[in-house]
């Protein structure tokens, strides 16, 4: 291939959009005159990416938030497809968000070299999805050693860059200096909230771990909640959560890592909050709610016993998980109480808790996904492909 002079990048979740963030940044480190492209949020607006669609409420939860959303996820196709028939870009990287990403694929239809980072999950469910992946993807980037491996049993080339998560881990501060930056006593009993990234998420999920937090109060004496915002959500939405409970909470905004760091332990919803907790090895506990028509019909498509990421890294269940009906109030509180008064308990989980830390690779996960995706680039024929997409 000729200079790489444009590419588009393609998100739709908050998560994805802080990866897809550090994966520009470290791309425009590496070669200052690329272009570009984006459909993203906050994390790629700070990159010298023109964004030309914003992922503010593109998020969904189940299969009923996908139909409601299903115009904007149409019309939004269309503009993605418009954009790239108009700029030209020299390849375009998708992250995360499979739903939409593999039906985009479909639709450029190799028309451009198409490199998904962050595999869609199919290790887990619908792995039939494989076959897109096989037919439209030209370059597989993954975050977890175990999906290279996957992908290797099914004849898919992947490479491994490691998860960008460690390097926000290694950055972040000492606890003492944390509690002082954060205004939280260090020497009080410190439990972390994280309620998740999507609205529907938080509404269903914060005021489970609020009541848990009141349990704990009353048999362990006052704590500190610590409450970790998502800044794609609006602050009201975790006051009018918050108001029924005389706890002391403090809500902090885009720094879940440095939540869990300074804590004892955490209520974490599931997701990759869950390998945030596991990277500053703080012990916690993981909690997720969704409809009940959603799970019915999400449940049975899912191949695997656990749906913690860190536990699906780990291969066994090292975290407790309080799943729908089983995430109870009183069994969480009884869960992070045990935490709390038993070291040893507390001590097993954090421990096993480093060998994830340790599996997700080095500091340098988005370097190492820029080289690899620049290096393929460099080596595509450029007459291989044509700008004309379905």
């Amino acid at each position: 291939m000729a200079e790489i002079k444009k590419i588009l990048v393609v998100c739709g979740e908050p998560s994805g959009d802080l990866l897809a963030g550090k994966l520009v940044a470290a791309m425009q480190k590496s070669n200052p005159q690329i272009k570009f492209y984006a459909v993203g949020g906050l994390h790629l607006a700070k990159t010298r990416a023109e964004i030309f669609y914003n992922i503010s409420g593109l998020s969904v939860m189940g299969f009923f938030d996908v139909l409601k959303k299903l115009p904007r996820f149409l019309k939004l196709k269309k503009i993605i497809l418009e954009k790239i028939a108009s700029v030209k870009p020299d390849c375009l990287i998708l992250v995360d968000f499979s739903g939409f990403n593999l039906r985009l694929a479909a639709g450029v239809n190799k028309s451009l070299p198409v490199i998904y980072y962050v595999s869609p999950q199919i290790w887990a469910s619908r792995e039939g999805r494989i076959n897109s992946i096989r037919k439209y993807i030209s370059k597989l980037v993954v975050l977890f050693k175990f999906e290279e491996e996957f992908y290797a049993r099914h004849h898919i080339q992947a490479s491994f860059a490691g998860h960008p998560l460690v390097d926000a881990a290694a950055s972040s501060g000492e606890k003492q200096n944390l509690a002082q930056e954060l205004g939280i006593d260090p020497a009080k009993k410190i439990i972390a909230l994280l309620p998740g990234s999507r609205k529907q998420e938080v509404k269903l999920i914060l005021p489970l771990m609020l009541k848990a937090a009141g349990k704990i109060e009353q048999k362990t004496g006052p704590a500190q909640f610590i409450l970790a915002r998502s800044p794609n959500l609006d602050r009201q939405i975790y006051l009018t959560a918050c108001k029924n409970f005389p706890l002391d909470i403090k809500i902090i905004e885009g720094r879940a890592a440095d939540c869990l760091k300074v804590a004892q332990a955490g209520m974490v919803c599931s997701g990759t909050a869950t390998l945030e907790a596991a990277i500053t090895g703080k012990p916690f506990v993981i909690v997720y709610k969704m409809g009940w028509l959603n799970y019915l019909l999400y449940r049975p498509q899912v191949k695997i016993p656990y749906i913690g990421m860190v536990n699906i890294v780990a291969g066994e269940k090292i975290v407790p998980e309080f799943i729908q009906s089983g995430a109870r109030p009183e069994k969480i509180a009884s869960s992070i109480i045990e935490l709390l008064e038993n070291p040893e308990i507390a001590g097993r989980m954090s421990r096993k808790l480093k060998t994830v830390k340790d599996s997700l690779g080095e500091p340098g996960a988005s370097e190492r996904a820029a080289k690899i995706i620049l290096d393929f680039l460099k080596e595509q024929p450029e007459s291989c492909y044509f700008f004309a997409c379905s």
